[in-house]
């Protein structure tokens, strides 16, 4: 089910020409702040799947904000979400930049900038997703408040408990190999390479660059042993990554007092096939569409469901969001 936007958006003001404001006449849409939607999680939480669920309940388009996946390449490595399951919704920001160049937060703060401003005249809504916090706090809490003054936002936390998630970022990375990892890396292999810019800080690069060096040399039972030894780096800098994420998602929360939606989404993960999908629609995607649909539309009919401080486990059936998005 989609809402339209055309439907449900907020009723924009007729133009005012009787305020003045500094010796000049005062457009209304110029001072109405656009709404934007946050993502944010743990890697491996499923944030890039909320991203999807939330433009089929909402006209949307997604930019990305994990910093890795911003460069070309290393799709399996970065865990890029496919053209198949980007169903497609228009992404910004999503493999668009030379693996050889650094990303700053201030190039993601200007270019994501102008992609809100290009989504929103579409009147689409943006959603921003991904896990480098870091890009959303220099876009959030710019020096000069530019994007305050100009958005509001709504922030969604997708999160797991700690040992579901560790379990499930070791079979993620098993899984990376068995899709062919090592030779999608084999290419951005380079003795002389920096590893601390471009695609090259990627979990992955660096830990298998003793392999790369040493494979022409050594014996089949050596290799597998390196092998064996950068998978065990590579789960262990991965767990330690989304830990760093969380303890940033926490700050953000309960220092800078960001208003942030958590939605636990451990269940789905003890779960497989339809189960698992039918849970993630349950606790997940129908609550964040509701949270969503109460910050654009302000309905008093989802005021009874939406709790931020809680796991949000309460059923929401599809007439019941439709009712909540109906302006």
């Amino acid at each position: 089910m989609t809402i339209s936007m055309s439907m449900c958006r907020l009723i924009r003001q007729p133009l005012i020409s009787n305020v003045p404001y500094s010796g000049q006449k005062l457009n209304m849409r110029q001072i109405q702040k656009e709404n934007v939607v946050l993502v944010m999680g743990a890697t491996g939480t499923g944030k890039s799947k909320l991203s999807i669920d939330l433009a089929n309940y909402f006209p949307s388009e997604i930019i990305n904000s994990d910093k890795i996946q911003i460069y070309e390449g290393l799709d399996i490595v970065t865990n890029k979400i496919s053209k198949e399951e980007q169903k497609g919704i228009p992404h910004h920001l999503l493999a668009t930049h030379n693996p050889n160049i650094e990303f700053t937060s201030n190039d993601f703060r200007e270019i994501s900038t102008s992609a809100i401003d290009s989504i929103t005249s579409r009147e689409h809504l943006p959603i921003i997703v991904g896990g480098s916090n870091s890009y959303l706090e220099a876009l959030v809490d710019d020096d000069d408040y530019n994007f305050r003054s100009r958005f509001n936002f709504c922030c969604l936390w997708v999160d797991v408990s700690l040992p579901t998630l560790r379990s499930y970022i070791d079979q993620r990375v098993d899984q990376m190999f068995n899709t062919g990892m090592v030779n999608e890396l084999r290419p951005f292999y380079n003795p002389n390479r920096d590893y601390s810019k471009g695609i090259r800080k990627a979990i992955g690069v660096p830990e298998f660059d003793e392999y790369f060096r040493k494979e022409s040399f050594v014996d089949d039972e050596t290799k597998k042993k390196l092998v064996e030894k950068a998978l065990s780096e590579m789960k262990m800098n991965t767990w330690k990554l989304a830990r760093k994420q969380l303890a940033k998602i926490h700050w953000l929360k309960n220092v800078k007092r960001w208003n942030i939606h958590r939605l636990d989404a451990t269940p789905v993960f003890k779960k497989h096939g339809n189960e698992a999908d039918e849970t993630w629609k349950k606790i997940v995607a129908e609550p964040s569409a509701m949270i969503v649909a109460q910050y654009l539309y302000n309905s008093r009919n989802s005021s009874n469901v939406v709790n931020s401080s809680s796991n949000l486990r309460v059923p929401i059936s599809q007439s019941d969001l439709m009712a909540a998005a109906t302006c």
